[in-house]
């Protein structure tokens, strides 16, 4: 057995770091979101996806997606948002098991209210805390760990259909190298 590569001193701190601000950011957001709106910082999100596609819906693959959330979590956020009258569903025309998540102009009226005390927190808590320099730095660096994640998760997805495992998808294993 190998030894594992343990993270140095910088390296430790940089993932302490974020670790830290990941978890206070989150939190002051849920707490804003919350006391101005009732909602919590999932729910926004979901009705800021639906909001942003072109006709107000979207699959709720699709969606649990992009909110990078499982989909029995999201059906959770789904459930709550349509009790309140701020979603709605709808099945997919094409595809009997398809479920649409529609926004509904109630869904438009409390995300237009909560988005000017939402982006004010988001400016308090990240943005206007580090220098312009910093914010490229964070989103080129957070962006590169995106997409590795994303290419290592369709890989994982792939490889499952195919019956191999993720790390086969991973290491190559999977297509014909040793």
């Amino acid at each position: 057995m190998t030894e594992p590569r343990w993270l140095d001193e910088g390296e430790r701190a940089a993932w302490i770091a974020f670790l830290t601000a990941t978890n206070l950011v989150n939190r002051k957001l849920e707490q804003q979101l919350k006391d101005d709106a009732g909602l919590s910082h999932t729910q926004y999100e979901v009705l800021v996806q639906l909001n942003a596609a072109a006709d107000g819906a979207l699959r709720m693959t699709e969606l649990a997606d992009r909110l990078v959330t499982s989909k029995s979590g999201l059906t959770y956020q789904i459930t709550q948002l349509e009790r309140a009258g701020l979603v709605s569903r709808r099945s997919c025309p094409s595809d009997v098991r398809g479920v649409f998540a529609e926004i509904t102009e109630r869904g438009r009226e409390v995300l237009r209210f909560a988005a000017p005390g939402h982006v004010e927190a988001v400016r308090n808590a990240l943005i206007d805390v580090l220098t312009p320099e910093q914010l490229t730095h964070l989103a080129e660096g957070l962006g590169e760990v995106t997409r590795r994640l994303r290419t290592e998760q369709r890989c994982g997805a792939q490889t499952a259909t195919q019956g191999g495992t993720a790390t086969q998808a991973a290491s190559g294993a999977g297509a014909g190298r040793p």
